[in-house]
């Protein structure tokens, strides 16, 4: 298939990130947590061209929480080719709708256009119903993801057609 869709949950796939930086850096837990290099920033563009694989975007779909005001991550998205959406936390500072988003834009845009290769960015179980859309309608699925989002045996994992850690092009997506 010559055209793909690329799906991000940009939650997961950035605070994994963090993870990743924080270990290839050496860096060390101080509160028993896992530690997250903070620092770490995703190049929207050179993920979106990576993931791709030199087949066209039909389309980019990147949905997260709302940032503070002052944060650019957002129009920096959109300028490298993301369809963004954004939802408010609840009262609890919790992430609403975001993989429900995700899933929704998803089956509209499988269930409307001719079969391309889907590309989840998240190793998040709650994109199985997408995944199963996707294969009932003649779609071609992957999951790209930090090894650390997912267990190579669950059930996302054994949904889809490919897996492709985001660990082996780290360097080609971080700023």
């Amino acid at each position: 298939m010559e055209e793909c869709v690329v799906i991000v949950d940009n939650s997961n796939i950035w605070i994994e990130g963090m993870k990743y930086s924080a270990n290839v850096k050496g860096m060390v837990s101080v509160d028993g947590k896992e530690p997250c290099d903070f620092a770490w920033r995703i190049d929207f563009g050179k993920l979106l061209n990576k993931v791709a694989e030199g087949k066209t975007i039909r389309k980019a779909f990147l949905v997260g929480s709302r940032p503070p005001k002052n944060d650019s991550l957002w129009n920096t998205a959109k300028r490298r080719g993301f369809e963004v959406v954004v939802h408010d936390r609840n009262s609890e500072n919790k992430e609403k709708a975001v993989d429900t988003e995700l899933v929704a834009q998803g089956v509209a845009l499988i269930c409307t256009t001719p079969p391309a290769v889907l590309k989840v960015l998240s190793g998040d179980a709650d994109f199985i119903p997408l995944i199963n859309i996707a294969d009932k309608m003649g779609w071609e699925t992957e999951m790209w993801a930090f090894a650390s989002a997912y267990h190579v045996a669950g059930n996302m994992a054994t949904s889809v057609g490919r897996i492709q850690p985001l660990d082996a092009v780290f360097n080609d997506i971080s700023l």
